[in-house]
Order: structure tokens, then sequence, then C-alpha cells
């Protein structure tokens, strides 16, 4: 046989191993947020208000997990949101197994399992959120490797994998994987975990970490590291808090949510977390560097562009949980590349994302002072004119929620006992009310864009938490005392914290309803144009709407919206994904899932059918129920 019919029937036989494309105008879901700036937006046109209450499972994945993780599954949140690109769709579960499927489907074609150890325990659960895909320019077609998926791991690791065949890429670092935190010091060895996806930009991967919480004063750095795509090698390391002063002793200050990127201007987007500990700032004097900002990155160098500071002099745990999400935003008649970030304080903020400087004003405005002794709180902080929080933050005694007088009563005096001077009230040994709590208002789901509209889309949350600083010598008396209790050392500090949610005794939240809500802002000049109750306790506490009607549930994940007209969602503690009109906000359909939904759904066309995908897999922290299926939604044939 000659060498060039073996060379014809062996290229034969790589292209009948791939997966058939689709039209290569059909709209895909290439990146973590839709697109590379996070704006959850999906020309796809074919489901719309007038069908959509006509979608039906179309097909569901497993990913085993319930059958062969044992006890893990119980610490588990299966956040993921896949991809849809070279023909594939990618999905990790919570322990990072990868798997691609055919979009069509939901057939495996491969799977890859890093191993990872399910007897440790994380800060935030065994947790995936996704992964990033990358095409090689350099390299020719259907080569090895010219299509890589990277992920990185609750362990720290981070993987390239041939997206064609699910083998790691031999030339990456040590045989595909590289440490994705080099240098970190631990004291415990799930005391920090990746979570959320890496993004590719210019040939470089980045990456962040998520990192313990209230555990020591001098915790584990934060920063974020990237790596050459090709061969793995660090190219640079940014600090948030290196220029935080000499007088600063802290870590953190991590990135622990989605990252985004604008490719035309070679930046990378940062969106960073408050420094260690959250609660209790003595040894961190200032402003904190560039925790709790906006940070712009030359993503090829590392190098600052600029930097915009959402919370000065962190105190509350309000870092930057969502990803950033780039678009043109037309503020006042005038059209700017902007930047949109989502807060858990309920806040939005729009900067135009070349400078940092805001396009809708924002304005210093005092904050509650009178901290702890040698506590240097900020005088001021940030606040957008507009739109207005999108969640409550100043709660009354006679504001107090309950289904009895007895219940209210109760929840009365909780709120009525604590330090409460509105939003940013510093911690105290009294108690401190926090609200939004720390898991609200807007959290790592962000928010969708319909840049067609101009019109933004958020799911908040809203609830109270009571933070109190303990005195170290006390510490072992407050566990003993309360068991069940998040209470946390705080190593190095003379306070450790207990941090606890303020429920009536019949378990319901103590501030009034809703509880969960999504919303629909005009950014032409950021009024509230719909907000609606997201999701109902009927999985929490079977027969309860009977009394709570329209409350609400807290929720986590994102929206996304299309072309056609829907808002799409999970988040809530329910086990349903729902479809909303983008125009009205009325709830248009449901789909009952086989556990919850605290995943951000996404959305392709597939040889001219559009489907919606979401992961059913429950929530560690929320209580929802506990699954391991991806399912697929679409209109019938």
């Amino acid at each position: 046989m000659t060498k060039t019919l073996w060379i014809s029937i062996l290229s034969a036989a790589t292209l009948m191993s791939q997966p058939a494309l689709a039209a290569a105008d059909e709209p895909g879901w290439a990146y973590y947020g839709g697109d590379e700036g996070g704006q959850r937006y999906s020309d796809a046109r074919q489901i719309t208000p007038a069908n959509v209450a006509a979608l039906q499972p179309a097909w569901t994945f497993s990913t085993g997990d319930l059958a062969s993780k044992g006890e893990a599954i119980r610490h588990a949140a299966f956040e993921n949101t896949p991809i849809l690109a070279g023909g594939r769709v990618y999905v990790c579960s919570p322990f990072n197994e990868v798997s691609a499927l055919d979009p069509g489907s939901g057939r495996a074609y491969w799977r890859f399992d890093p191993r990872i150890d399910t007897h440790l325990r994380y800060p935030n659960e065994f947790n995936c959120r996704g992964v990033a895909y990358w095409r090689n320019p350099a390299a020719p077609l259907h080569s090895p490797c010219a299509e890589r998926v990277f992920m990185n791991t609750n362990d720290r690791r981070l993987f390239a994998i041939d997206a064609a065949t699910g083998k790691l890429c031999a030339g990456f670092s040590r045989g595909g994987v590289t440490d994705a935190m080099p240098g970190a010091r631990l004291e415990r060895p799930g005391g920090a975990q990746i979570t959320s996806p890496p993004v590719v930009a210019d040939g470089t991967v980045i990456v962040g970490s998520s990192i313990d919480d209230n555990q020591r004063v001098r915790e584990t750095s934060g920063a974020v590291h990237a790596f050459d795509a090709v061969t793995g090698a660090l190219r640079w390391t940014f600090d948030p808090l290196a220029g935080a002063g000499p007088k600063v002793v802290a870590g953190a200050a991590n990135v622990w949510a989605p990252m985004s990127v604008d490719p035309a201007l070679g930046l990378v987007y940062l969106p960073t977390t408050s420094p260690s500990p959250d609660f209790y700032g003595v040894f961190r004097p200032g402003n904190d560097g560039h925790a709790d900002s906006i940070v712009a990155l030359h993503a090829r160098t590392g190098a600052l562009a600029w930097a915009f500071q959402v919370v000065h002099h962190d105190l509350w745990d309000y870092d930057l949980p969502a990803q950033p999400t780039l678009a043109t935003v037309t503020y006042r008649g005038r059209a700017v590349p902007a930047l949109l970030q989502t807060t858990k304080q309920g806040l939005l903020f729009t900067l135009d994302r070349r400078t940092g400087a805001p396009i809708i004003p924002v304005v210093e405005r005092p904050a509650p002072q009178g901290g702890m002794p040698g506590e240097t709180l900020s005088p001021t902080q940030p606040i957008p004119v507009a739109p207005p929080p999108l969640a409550p933050n100043r709660i009354r005694p006679q504001d107090a929620f309950g289904l009895t007088p007895w219940d209210r009563a109760a929840c009365r005096r909780l709120i009525a006992g604590a330090r409460n001077d509105g939003l940013y009230t510093p911690p105290s040994t009294q108690g401190t009310i926090v609200y939004p709590f720390t898991g609200g208002g807007s959290n790592w789901g962000g928010l969708a864009f319909d840049a067609g509209h101009d019109i933004a889309y958020v799911n908040t949350s809203s609830a109270i938490h009571k933070v109190t600083l303990i005195p170290t010598a006390k510490l072992a008396a407050a566990r003993a005392a309360d068991p069940g209790a998040e209470i946390s050392p705080n190593t190095g500090a003379p306070y450790g914290m207990k941090r606890e949610l303020l429920r009536s005794p019949l378990g319901l939240p103590c501030n009034p309803p809703p509880w969960g809500m999504l919303h629909a802002v005009d950014m032409h000049d950021g009024h509230v144009l719909w907000e609606v109750p997201l999701g109902t306790t009927s999985d929490l506490a079977p027969g309860s709407q009977l009394l709570l009607r329209d409350t609400g549930t807290p929720n986590f994940g994102g929206p996304i919206v299309t072309a056609g007209g829907v808002v799409l969602i999970g988040a809530a503690m329910d086990n349903y994904l729902r479809a909303f009109d983008a125009r009205t906000g009325r709830e248009l359909w449901r789909g009952r899932l086989p556990a919850g939904a605290q995943a951000t759904p996404m959305t392709y066309v597939w040889r001219g059918r559009q489907y919606v995908l979401i992961a059913s897999g429950g929530h560690a922290k929320s209580g929802t129920k506990r699954g391991d299926s991806l399912v697929a939604y679409a209109l019938p044939r």
C-alpha cells in the first residue's frame, strides 16, 4: 500500500472520529458566560414567549456521582455551566470529572477524571463551575491538542486536555498538568481550592482561587497566576495586596469568581475579594490595596491597566462574587464600552472598561463609624447613583417578619438586640446586622445583558446575617454552647467571629419577603423596568405555599437571556428551571428537575434545534436535593 493511500485512510479515520459540526452560523455557547465578556446572551430565537411552555426534556446526562461518591456528595455543589465548542458540549462535575458530549443527544464522547481526594473538605464544597476551551492558532487542524480544554481543580491543579480525545496534553508542563497555585502555603490541605473556570487570553491561561474565610490573619496569598497555554510555563503573578502598604498583615484578596476578557483591548478583568480575616481589619490599616476591586490587567504581562474599588476597608465579606460583564452601554444617549459589576450589597456599578472611570456616576457616601479599638474605618463608601440598590439594606425591629405574633416578636427581639446602623455598620462584640447577608444580594451568578435593548437582568437574594466578634479566650465556650454555629478563630487576632442567619423559631428569615427576586434594569438611565419574586418554598417545606405566596427564595446561579425574548434561570431553592418574558417579567414556564438547580443555564442551536441546558445536582450549603444530572430541554420536533 502506498504512503499516499495510508495518509488518505488515516485522515479519513481522523475526520470520522470528530463530531459532525453544526452550521457555522448557529448560535453556540463557547465560554462560561456565553462570550468572553460574560454577557450570558444568545442570538437563538427559536424559543419565544409564545412557545416556551412547550419545552420538554430532550436528553439527560448523569455524571455518575450519586453512585460513586458516597458521603462526599453531601459536600458538593453542582454549579456547572457547560460550554459548546468545537462541536462538543463540555461539562464538569463538582469533583472535576470532565465529559465531552454530543450536543444533540447527550451521548458521551470521552470522560476525564483527575481523581481528586474526596475525603478532604473545602471552604466552598466540591465545586466546578466550568471549563475553558482554546484553539491553538499555531497548531495544524486535528493535530493532537490543537483544541484544548483547560480545567482547574478543587485540589489546585491546572489540566490541559485534548478536546478531541480527553487525553492529557503531554507538552503542557508535567504531562498535561501543573500546580495552579505555585508557592502557596496552606495551614490545611483543603484550605484553598479553585472553583471557577480559568480564562484564556492571548495564549495565556489565567487562574484565580478560593481561600478559607476567617481562619487566620496571615492567610494564604490570593495571587492570580497566568500560564503559557502551550507549555504550561508560569508567565506572571499578580497579588492584589502587593501595594497595600508595609503595615498591612493579611492574605486572601483572591479571585474566586469567574473573570472576563476583552481581546481587542488585551485586558483581563479580575473581581477581587476581601483580605483576611473578613470581619476584623486592625492588622490591615487603610483601604486594602486592590482588594474588593475590579482590576484590569494586560493579559500578556499581568501589568496593571486600572483598578476600581467598590468597598473600602471591607469588614463585611462584601467581596466581588460575580464575573464582570463587558458590553456596550448607551447611558443617557452616549454609547460606551462598559463593564457592569454586580455586588453582594445589591449594587450595580457601570464603568468604562478602557479606563475604569464610572459611566453611571458613583458617589462617596458617609458610612457608619465607631468600629473596634484600633480599626481604621473608611469615612465613606462608593454608591452608584443608578440603579437604586436591588436588595434592601436597612431594617428596623418593627419591620421583622413572622407568620405568627410569637414568631414575629422573636425576630423583632433579635434585630433590636444587634448593632444596626444600616449598610456598612462595623462588626462588634454586641453583634452587628449585615444586610444584605454575605450570600446576597447578587452572588456568583452575575447578570445577563441584552445589548439590543440595553437591559440587564439580575437575580438577588435577601436575608440577614448577624456577625459577632468573640474574644479569643471565650471562643471555646461559645463553640460548646452552640456546636452547630459557624464560629471561626481568626488566628492571630484578639477576636474570633460568629456568623448566623437571623431566623424565626419557625426557621423563616426574620426580614420580610421577597427573599429572592429577578430584576430588569434599563441601562439607558438605570431605572428598574420590572422585578418579580424568584422561587417558591414548595421543595423546602411542602405545603408551605398555602401560607407563603410570592416570597421568592435565596438563590445561587444566574440568568441568561435570548434574542427570542426569554429569560431563563434556575438558581432558586426549588427544583425548577424557569422562563420569564424578558419584556414584562411574567413567568411563562417552569420545568421540573430531578434535583436543585443552583447553577446558570446555557443555550445553543444544534442542527436547527435550540437546546437549553441546566445542571441539576443541588447545593450542599443551600440544602437543596442532591443529584448528578445535566438536563437538556428543547421544543418538540
